[in-house]
């Protein structure tokens, strides 16, 4: 899953659209996330480059299976997520998510995050690097609890498998 040089996790930045009421930036849809489309492959598996343990095969079928999300910055792709369902089971796993370093802290990742989840019903998993405390302090302030410590998941420490119900 995500991480770590990824800098998922980070938020915080106004997104850059004008309307009459004051809230937060978070709590309005993120208007810079809207799904993947094929031509947005390659700027993807750029980023993919910044994961710990990325899954290539797998971010192809979510591009080709039209899953994927991306965040959008000045008509380029600066973000991801790639999430995943089983057929037949409640639910999704978010496989990857990560935002290029030159976007980080403008709320991206949090965007792409509750696009993900906001229409799914039944749980969703996650795993992390158990350093990585930006997307850490993410997931737990989206209601993601740690389920399990996964020893050596990554080549350089463990994960941790986060849910929420």
């Amino acid at each position: 899953m995500p991480r770590d040089r990824d800098g998922t996790g980070s938020d915080g930045g106004p997104d850059g659209d004008s309307d009459a009421t004051v809230t937060k930036p978070d709590e309005r849809a993120d208007r810079r996330v809207r799904p993947a489309r094929p031509t947005d492959a390659d700027a993807i598996r750029a980023l993919q480059s910044y994961l710990r343990s990325p899954s290539p095969d797998l971010l192809e079928y979510g591009i080709a299976a039209e899953s994927a999300l991306v965040s959008v910055a000045d008509r380029r792709v600066v973000g991801y997520a790639l999430p995943v369902d089983a057929r037949g089971r409640a639910g999704l796993h978010l496989a990857e998510l990560v935002v290029a370093p030159d976007h980080r802290r403008e709320g991206r990742a949090r965007g792409l995050l509750r696009r993900a989840i906001a229409t799914v019903d039944g749980p969703v998993t996650l795993q992390v690097h158990v350093d990585n405390d930006a997307a850490r302090q993410l997931y737990a302030d989206a209601d993601f609890e740690v389920v399990e410590r996964r020893p050596d998941a990554y080549s350089d420490g463990d994960g941790l498998l986060l849910r929420r119900e």
